[in-house]
């Protein structure tokens, strides 16, 4: 094992504790990607040789230093590369290490039970098309003609999906920072089983977080999702937007879409968090012209609010459904 996918049990609102986290980490090795809110990617093959022990048992020293210096338990996946140490996490529960063995045919075995929905990168509507099909796990995914793949999902994406539903794993760690994101985070005061309550917090964070990028002249490019349920599991999903925006109507219906194909039924959520990344200028950013008279409305009643905002403070003006 090579590669580390780490999810720190961060409690809800702390995600400052994260660069400290990230920092624990670089102890063992300068490539390490951050996946915020609460994970990142560490690649440990220098780290190996350096300290003589495998990735494995050097997932049990960073747990320990974890708990020792900032109090925060971790799940970890194992993987000879970044897209099967991120699938091995899902498999993993706190204060526990799940590998994925370098062996092709116990690589092949792990994944073949799989839902392809559960391959990082097969978004809903991909998933839906390959399940039409009869493809709806990766070893019949695996198993099936590449010209097959690629007349359904497109050449280059059918290339792509066969070869990671064979184990095939091109990734690599990407040091980063964290700090090219924007999150906002809705923690209920208790485990909130009501749909209702749910999309009203997203709405409130899409609001917040429009106004934020808007304050700092920045747009997003793709917006994630994360999930966070009362036995401190979580789910993230991740989708691109059509064009980068800081509409906050637009994040609203992207985060309402994530959240609706979850089909979350009776889950009991504990937070709520999104996240804009791939930020970049306003003023290097292309928006599509509309002839909807609808859409300029709202986004010079967007302008009119955010400065009332900055005069009389954040709560001045907010949608209706968060008045009450």
């Amino acid at each position: 094992m090579t590669i580390l996918c780490v999810r720190f049990q961060l409690p809800p609102a702390h995600e400052a504790a994260l660069p400290a986290l990230l920092g624990l980490l670089q102890d063992f090795t300068p490539v390490v990607e951050a996946l915020p809110p609460d994970g990142a990617l560490a690649d440990l093959r220098g780290a190996e040789r350096y300290f003589g022990r495998s990735a494995v048992e050097l997932a049990a020293v960073i747990r320990v230093r974890a708990l020792a210096l900032h109090g925060v338990d971790c799940a970890i996946g194992a993987g000879p590369g970044p897209l099967l140490a991120r699938m091995a996490l899902r498999e993993a529960r706190p204060g526990t290490t799940c590998v994925v063995p370098e062996d092709p045919d116990a690589i092949r075995e792990f994944l073949a039970d799989r839902p392809v929905a559960a391959l990082p990168g097969v978004g809903t509507a991909t998933a839906r098309t390959l399940c039409d099909y009869g493809l709806d796990t990766l070893g019949r995914v695996a198993a099936a003609p590449l010209s097959t793949l690629q007349r359904l999902v497109g050449a280059k994406t059918g290339r792509e999906l066969h070869e990671k539903a064979n184990g095939t794993d091109r990734g690599r760690v990407v040091p980063n920072a964290v700090s090219r994101s924007l999150a906002v985070e809705r923690p209920f005061g208790r485990d909130e089983l009501d749909p209702d309550l749910h999309r009203r917090a997203l709405l409130s964070a899409a609001e917040e977080l429009g106004a934020r990028l808007r304050a700092l002249e920045k747009v997003c490019r793709t917006l994630t999702l994360t999930v966070r349920y009362a036995d401190r599991s979580s789910t993230t999903r991740t989708r691109t937007l059509k064009e980068p925006t800081a509409h906050s109507a637009a994040l609203t219906r992207t985060a309402y879409g994530m959240y609706e194909a979850l089909g979350l039924q009776r889950a009991r959520v504990r937070a709520l968090a999104l996240r804009a990344e791939g930020l970049t200028p306003a003023d290097q950013a292309s928006h599509q012209l509309t002839f909807d008279p609808v859409d300029e409305k709202a986004r010079r009643i967007e302008e009119v609010a955010d400065r009332a905002r900055a005069k009389f403070g954040p709560r001045a003006v907010m949608p209706g459904r968060l008045a009450a």
